[in-house]
Parts: structure tokens; sequence; C-alpha cells
């Protein structure tokens, strides 16, 4: 049973982050019935107030509808939810997303490092160059089991990418994306056969940054981006068969 009982500083939070959790992964479908409160309460082991308002605030994020007498059932967030689900979404961290939230996120990643890596070429300053050479450098020094600390220096140069662009809302996304971007890119360095592909792009992507080479700047992060998709989601099924048996 998916449900378990709760232990935080603030039930309420930890019942929505719970249901956030449980939407977002896909293990709660559109459209699903959810346990009355009572039932709620005593699978959860909190009172029944404490899931009321949870329900409540579920429901002002347009995840779940309340009727009465009819029960809570899960929205279809695409058309009812908020940006206050979009946050939920981008503040992720753990486990695995619903598939086809997973490819939207790599979609839009797709869509804002292509243009970030268009203008950082066209715009980047002495000083990012700089930062760009050193990144590439402390990626040399890094062993492929230093898993978590290529992840932090892959945002960082993915991260200093989008400041070099000039625009300042690109590196504010990218900021906003990190929990749910780090996670994913934690079990994509999990196969450390992947390292080297990647530090190499970097390499080649700060080259073609120093050189204003914008198109070839394109290509190669477009390389980069198609093999990285295609290798987590070949991770993914790996895990969710390891797990399914």
């Amino acid at each position: 049973m998916y449900l378990e009982p709760l232990k935080a500083d603030s039930l309420v939070e930890a019942f929505v982050k719970r249901f956030e959790e449980l939407i977002i992964s896909g293990k709660l479908t559109i459209g699903q019935k959810i346990p009355s409160e009572r039932e709620l309460a005593k699978q959860l082991g909190v009172s029944r107030p404490v899931v009321h308002e949870g329900l409540i605030i579920l429901e002002q994020k347009g995840l779940v509808s309340i009727r009465p007498r009819h029960g809570v059932t899960v929205n279809d967030y695409r058309r009812q939810g908020s940006l206050a689900i979009l946050q939920s979404l981008v503040s992720y961290a753990t486990g695995q997303l619903e598939p086809h939230i997973l490819e939207s996120l790599l979609d839009t990643r797709t869509l804002i490092e292509l243009e970030t890596v268009k203008l950082a070429a066209q715009h980047r300053t002495e000083q990012q160059l700089e930062e760009f050479r050193a990144i590439v450098t402390e990626e040399e020094s890094l062993m492929p089991v230093q898993t978590q600390a290529i992840v932090d220096i892959d945002f960082k140069f993915h991260h200093l990418t989008a400041l070099a662009s000039g625009n300042v809302v690109y590196p504010l996304l990218l900021n906003s994306f990190r929990q749910v971007y780090t996670n994913l890119t934690y079990q994509f360095f999990l196969d450390m056969d992947v390292v080297d592909f990647v530090f190499t792009h970097h390499q080649k992507l700060a080259g073609a940054i120093a050189q204003k080479d914008s198109k070839k700047a394109v290509r190669i992060m477009s390389s980069l981006l198609d093999h990285g998709q295609r290798h987590l989601k070949t991770f993914i099924q790996k895990q969710q068969l390891k797990e399914a048996l």
C-alpha cells in the first residue's frame, strides 16, 4: 500500500507533499478516487482535520476535486493545475517521474539549453570564458565514481551557459529546476560510462563558445542532450524492471 504513517513538524505540509509526489510519480492517476477522510486519517496515522486541511490545499492547487457525497478524485493537473503545481514539480527531488512529465521536462530542457548555448556563444565575456575553463579543468580531476561531485559540476557548467547567454531569465529558470534536474542527472551519472562523453562535450562546448561559433555550439549541445536523454531513459527502464521483479 502506498500510504504509510506520516511523521513531520507540519503534518498538513507532509500530507500535501506526499500526495503531490504520488500524483507527480503517477502512482495516483487522473480520475482515481482517493479514500475517505476517515480512511486516510487511519492509514496515515493523523487526525481528520489534518487530512481535511490537506485536501483543501490540494484542491486549491488544482490537483484534486472535492465533491460532497462523491468524495475526492485526482484531477488532470495539466488542465486544472496552477503555478503552485509547477513549483511542486520543479521541487520534486526523489523517486521516478510519471513518464509524460519526464518527457515534458526533457523537451523543455532541450528548448532552453539550445537557445542558451547559442546566445552564450554570441554574448559570453572573457571572465565567463575563464569560468568555463576552470570547470573543464575541475572535471578532468574527477573520477567516474564521484557521482555527486559530477552532478554538481555538470549543473554548474549548464548554469554558466545560461548566465553567459546574457538573458536574465534563463539562469533563474535553471535554478528553479535545479532539484528535479539534479535528481535526473544523478540517476544518469550512476552509469559511469557516460561521464567521459559528457565531459568531452563540455570541453568542446567551451571551445565553441570561446570561438563565438553559435552554430557549432548548438550542434554539440544537441548531441550532448540527445545522448543524455537516450541513456537516462534506458537507465530508468532498467530500474523499473528491477523494481517489478
